[in-house]
């Protein structure tokens, strides 16, 4: 499609597509946190838990570029 491979393609969409929907979530949680009053602690806590699996996603492409460099 396009002259694109299809590992191209899902590569382009893993990477750039999830991080784009990670941002969308960030924003989800701020907006639940700013709704719901919860407070400064209650918007850590809420950024915590609901984010925290972000940070493995996050970690394979840095131990990825670490293993390629």
């Amino acid at each position: 499609m396009f002259g694109y491979s299809e590992e191209q393609i899902s590569g382009f969409f893993l990477s750039f597509g999830v991080a784009a929907f990670m941002l969308y979530m960030l924003f989800i949680i701020g907006n639940l946190a700013w709704t719901s009053k919860v407070g400064k602690f209650g918007t850590f806590v809420l950024f915590l838990g609901l984010a925290f699996g972000m940070v493995g996603f996050l970690a394979k492409f840095v131990i990825q570029w670490y293993m390629t460099r």
